[in-house]
């Protein structure tokens, strides 16, 4: 799988599986859970060591027990998850560390490799202490690295004010129904990757439109449009129940578009 290197240094893949509605009835994301991890079984037999997961999607401890008992060496593994802008989980520092120690509990490992703030936290102080805690967690090496969820040009740039370790990562949404360009060109600006959940939502006419361009590749839509977002530098998190759908997903990193047509689907 090729990677990407974070501003810490550390390689991260292109390409990994968000995990929001595993383990959960009906792959429905407010389900009950039902302790089925089948996907992400064959996700991990297929080769995605990026797996993407986080407080809110209830399921920390059912991602942990598969990778464990996948018997795959921890450190192969690039494991997210993300805390909560919810006060229960930030009310002050030892709220914090709380919930950090419960992820690596419930993950079953000694450290995280990337921790994100899921959404932006609008109280300059919470945020702050939010921040420093997750810092204190690198400089103890129990996170990797750190970085945010959903943060607009002017949250970054609050987070900038006081944080002395740069986030790594900014997980956003970007597909064609809006690719968010000016906040990933303002991140590529500052060093920090951009990473795309929802990936692949888009339109019946983009998804002709991606067709037409694949024939040139023997590639799917679906396979265009993971490529176009890689190929330009930005992470991407697609998630499927259907291992032959999980399978083509990988596929999208053996080729290569035209810079024609990188151009066009920039234009959808």
């Amino acid at each position: 799988m090729e990677k990407v290197r974070l501003n810490n240094g550390i390689s991260i893949p292109y390409l990994g599986t968000g995990t929001n509605t595993y383990g959960k009835e009906n792959n429905d994301y407010n389900g009950e859970l039902n302790g089925d991890f089948s996907a992400l079984e064959s996700a991990i037999t297929l080769g995605y060591r990026l797996i993407d997961t986080a407080i809110s999607y209830r399921n920390e401890a059912g991602v942990g027990e598969t990778i464990k008992r996948s018997g795959i060496p921890r450190e192969e593994f690039f494991i997210t998850t993300k805390i909560p802008a919810d006060d229960e989980y930030i009310k002050d520092k030892n709220a914090v560390r709380k919930t950090l120690d419960d992820s690596l509990n419930h993950l079953q490992t000694d450290y995280i490799d990337l921790y994100l703030i899921h959404k932006p936290i609008e109280d300059d102080e919470k945020l702050k202490q939010t921040w420093e805690v997750l810092e204190e967690y690198v400089s103890k090496d129990k996170i990797k690295t750190i970085g945010v969820s959903n943060f607009s040009i002017d949250d970054l740039k609050r987070l900038d004010q006081f944080a002395t370790v740069k986030p790594a990562v900014n997980q956003i949404k970007s597909n064609p129904t809006h690719w968010n360009n000016e906040w990933i060109k303002y991140m590529f600006t500052e060093d920090i990757r951009p990473q795309a959940w929802g990936p692949m939502k888009t339109t019946d006419k983009h998804k002709a439109q991606l067709a037409e361009i694949g024939e040139r590749y023997d590639k799917s839509w679906s396979q265009v449009l993971l490529r176009y977002q890689t190929q330009r530098g930005i992470i991407v998190i697609p998630k499927s129940h259907n291992e032959e759908n999980q399978k083509a997903n990988l596929e999208s990193m053996d080729f290569l578009l035209s810079e024609e047509d990188m151009r066009k689907i920039d234009q959808l």
